[in-house]
């Protein structure tokens, strides 16, 4: 099957008469060639060798897409359902990217679920920051160890730049930030809040602690302290969270500086890393001082 492309001084239906059309292609097709970005989302291996091979990442909803392309990531293509061409046709005009359009069902095919939003984007990815880049004026901080499932990362980062914390520090193994599920889950704003991905794991921390920061480690620990007593204070402070399950490595909790943990009720041994996450930001960035004029 062929693909319908918007014949030139035609307005297709969502766009102004202002508007460009150039972009608009509908195709009729899941097989077509073009639609390569988008193709088998569900098969999580496949989608992460071919992101790396590329340097996409894919941005789902219309309000991802807005806080994407806000934040400087170039468009390669759009990927809607006709009723969302309407919501995004601004975005659309505003660039040269083609805009594929394809009936629900096919969209479904194409991606290999009901993408209840219907609008995906694929994007180029940019180059990382350095640690010390992005951590170079920060005062909170939160530095994850090997956090392999996205849809923790995703809620993390939403966490954090809900409450304001400067920065993310990844370890290695860490779980891409700008997989599909991490950047649905982050609402977008894992390109709001900076962050790095450290390149040794097993000297990392003594790196940010030489930088000035106060090295907390989160434990549900009984001997650790208190959380609430570190709110507050102008100190540089790097909260350390743990892999899902096995939490924090003991390497990691001997670096630290302090062990903190968050009080539970004791009918629940411990909370997800990310409500955990979204707690200890609360706690840390509460009463932080002003910074200097």
């Amino acid at each position: 099957m062929h693909p319908v492309v918007t014949p030139p001084g035609s307005r297709p239906r969502g766009l102004r008469q202002t508007e460009a059309v150039s972009a608009i292609v509908r195709l009729e097709s899941a097989e077509d060639p073009r639609l390569g970005d988008y193709a088998n989302l569900k098969d999580v291996t496949l989608r992460r060798s071919l992101e790396a091979e590329h340097g996409l990442f894919l941005a789902e909803g219309a309000k991802v897409i807005r806080r994407a392309v806000a934040a400087g990531y170039p468009v390669r293509s759009f990927l809607l359902s006709e009723r969302w061409l309407d919501g995004l046709a601004d975005v659309v005009a505003a660039g040269d990217a083609p805009c594929y359009v394809l009936p629900p069902d096919l969209l479904e095919e194409v991606t290999g679920f009901a993408v209840h939003r219907g609008a995906i984007a694929s994007m180029e990815r940019r180059p990382l920051q350095s640690v010390a880049d992005v951590t170079a004026h920060a005062r909170r901080i939160l530095v994850l160890e090997d956090v392999v499932d996205h849809t923790n990362v995703g809620a993390i980062f939403r966490g954090a730049a809900a409450f304001g914390v400067d920065a993310i520090v990844l370890a290695p193994r860490c779980a891409d930030p700008l997989y599909r599920r991490s950047v649905k889950v982050s609402m977008g704003t894992v390109f709001t809040c900076p962050y790095a991905r450290m390149d040794n794991w097993y000297d990392g921390l003594e790196e940010l602690r030489a930088a000035g920061f106060r090295l907390v480690a989160l434990t549900p620990a009984d001997d650790a302290v208190d959380l609430d007593t570190l709110a507050g204070g102008a100190e540089r402070v790097a909260l350390l969270l743990g892999t899902e399950g096995d939490g924090l490595s003991a390497r990691w909790q001997g670096l630290a500086d302090v062990r903190a943990r968050i009080p539970i009720s004791a009918e629940v041994d411990s909370l997800n890393v990310a409500a955990a996450a979204a707690v200890a930001c609360y706690v840390l960035t509460r009463d932080v001082p002003p910074r200097p004029a």
